[in-house]
């Protein structure tokens, strides 16, 4: 089973996503919007850019 996004409404009336691994388990967890529409763009952004975005390893920081 592939991974999928969930759209809902949070407690606060905004809507939000979380993307789940094909075992279930949340793996990313979008921000806050205004709008469905809102937030179904940032879904669609997630898809268009997660795959080519480079790894910015910071290291350890104290």
């Amino acid at each position: 089973m592939s991974g999928k996004f969930e759209m809902y409404e949070d407690k606060g009336g905004k809507y939000r996503y979380r993307l789940k691994a094909g075992n279930g388990e949340i793996i990313a967890v979008g921000e806050s919007y205004n709008s469905k529409a809102a937030c179904e763009k940032g879904i669609e952004s997630v898809k268009q850019n997660a795959a080519s975005a480079p790894v910015k390893d910071l290291g350890h920081q104290a």
